[in-house]
């Protein structure tokens, strides 16, 4: 029996070690499809041309979220027509944090207007499959001959207050050197925000 117990052990350890939530810098992403405030289905094949995407976990409710609608959209007009559109994604399940609602996110999305998609996770599927833990939370994809690599992931500047102070401007830097052909110099930073409200986890 003993020696069924250790090996037992062992290959609980290795599960352990093994198991993995969320993407990591140098994988490639699953593509997903979601529901849009506009009410049409959206995923990442709908854009043939892109040469990789902005994907932004955020909310409607989150103080962070809030101090970064304008510099989201500001992210969207400066890259969309480069081909490397943003795409918003609702993380939060309404039950557990009110204001999260599908109808509150057509209701958000039409009062900052945004014309740049804010998806729906009703499932919550997409946000494990991503792991993103907080709201602002960016996963930068690139587009490669094996698919879309994640190039970076976390936050999307160094300073949640004021977009004016802000001295490192991680997204930015990242999608530049991706269109510039070049290596990113910082691939991955702490998302700061509001934690991701899951449900049945």
């Amino acid at each position: 029996m003993k020696p069924l117990i250790v090996l037992l052990i062992v290959s609980l350890m290795g599960l352990s070690f093994t198991e993995k939530k969320g993407y990591d810098v140098g994988d490639t992403a699953t593509d997903f499809k979601l529901k849009n405030t506009n009410g049409k289905m959206v995923s990442l094949a709908d854009y043939p041309n892109a040469k990789g995407f902005i994907i932004i976990f955020d909310c409607n409710t989150c103080p962070v979220s809030k101090a970064y609608n304008s510099r989201i959209i500001a992210l969207s007009k400066k890259y969309t027509p480069q081909n490397f559109p943003v795409i918003l994604i609702n993380p939060n399940s309404p039950e557990l944090a009110k204001g999260e609602s599908f109808d509150a996110m057509v209701k958000h999305a039409k009062e900052k207007k945004y014309d740049f998609p804010y998806l729906y996770d009703e499932t919550q599927e997409t946000v494990r499959q991503f792991g993103a833990t907080n709201t602002p939370h960016v996963f930068v994809l690139n587009k490669t001959s094996n698919g879309m690599m994640v190039a970076y992931i976390g936050a999307i500047d160094d300073n949640t207050r004021n977009a004016a102070k802000a001295k490192n401007h991680f997204v930015e830097d990242a999608v530049n050197s991706l269109l510039a052909g070049k290596e990113i110099t910082v691939t991955k930073t702490k998302a700061v925000g509001c934690s991701v409200k899951i449900k049945n986890i």
